[in-house]
């Protein structure tokens, strides 16, 4: 490159038109997904440590779904807050039909056809141990804990879920998922995996949110992965494409954008984050003090993870983005 005055790297940032023109990244509200807590109940309700996040009734979703697609956000994500009453030490509920989430899915899917829903493949919400697995003395059994995820994915697909989003961490869940849907005939069903999911202390007001903070006993580092590693994340991946995974999900998200990045240039297939609930917690927080400019450091950290590879986003941030770039 020639040097200083022959190169003023200035002149392409002189004015709003040329810095448009030159942009190598876009944001758009079709790279969000809006992840949505569902609750029983009549009323919404606020979730403290996520302000502006609420749990929703039921009776809420249809209009819920039509803002996203009014709002061109292409897909919501759904989060139950299961009672009390219905956990148990294997989830169960999981793999009822008419389970909350179910119910969830299909009312959006019949006020909203267009936009497309995304449902968690987990027992988390679901057992009284707060764990993505069953407990088996004292450690989460993972070969057991297949059997009954696998009947949470077809409970979901009946329901009319159109992305599964296996998040539990157990090793072959992939796999086992994408036989069983094939052996159905849920041949077009999309699997997004949650293949790079850290152990992050970054999760804590989500889990106020579907109410399994409390429940949880220990923690989850035997399932998901040590925040000091990168490799071991590529050969999850690897693994969940070679299982029959559609598209890979990092998680958490900004602090994890060199793991994208790795991703992204590594394996030809969409690749997603996650901006977890202590990022978006954070971010409120400051702007809340007047620390920061909360609309501009959102979008600027949502630039971010478009920059680093993403092909989309999960954000709690995705109709407030929606609004200002529609």
């Amino acid at each position: 490159m020639p040097k200083f005055p022959n190169t003023r790297m200035r002149r392409t940032r002189s004015s709003p038109w040329v810095r448009n023109l030159v942009r190598q990244t876009q944001l758009t509200p079709h790279d969000l997904i809006w992840p949505i807590f569902v609750h029983e109940g009549d009323e919404a309700e606020d979730i403290p440590a996520m302000p502006g996040v609420q749990r929703l009734p039921l009776g809420q979703l249809a209009a819920t779904a039509k803002r996203a697609h009014s709002l061109g956000i292409p897909a919501i994500a759904l989060f139950p807050n299961t009672p009390a009453n219905k956990k148990d030490s294997q989830g169960t509920e999981a793999t009822n039909p008419d389970n909350l989430v179910c119910r969830a899915i299909a009312t959006i899917k019949s006020a909203c056809p267009e936009l497309g829903v995304m449902a968690d493949v987990a027992l988390d919400p679901f057992t009284n141990t707060g764990h993505d697995g069953i407990v088996v003395n004292g450690k989460i059994d993972n070969d057991i804990t297949l059997e009954q995820l696998v009947a949470q994915a077809l409970v979901q697909t009946g329901a009319g879920c159109d992305i599964l989003a296996p998040s539990d961490m157990m090793d072959g869940r992939i796999g086992r998922i994408r036989h069983a849907l094939e052996q159905a005939g849920h041949v077009d069903m999309l699997l997004m995996a949650y293949s790079a999911k850290y152990a992050s202390s970054f999760y804590g007001p989500f889990r106020d949110a579907v109410g399994s903070s409390g429940a949880l006993h220990g923690d989850k580092k035997t399932y998901q992965m040590d925040p000091a590693n990168s490799d071991e994340a590529l050969a999850e991946i690897a693994l969940d494409i070679d299982e029959g995974a559609d598209m890979v999900m990092v998680k958490p998200g900004m602090a994890y954008l060199d793991i994208v990045q790795r991703v992204k240039q590594q394996f030809v297939i969409p690749t997603f984050a996650y901006q977890v609930s202590g990022e978006y917690a954070m971010i409120q927080a400051a702007a809340a003090n007047g620390w920061l400019d909360g609309d501009a450091v959102m979008l600027e950290s949502l630039l971010a993870f478009k920059r680093a590879g993403c092909d989309g986003v999960l954000s709690y941030f995705a109709p407030r983005v929606a609004e200002i770039l529609g």
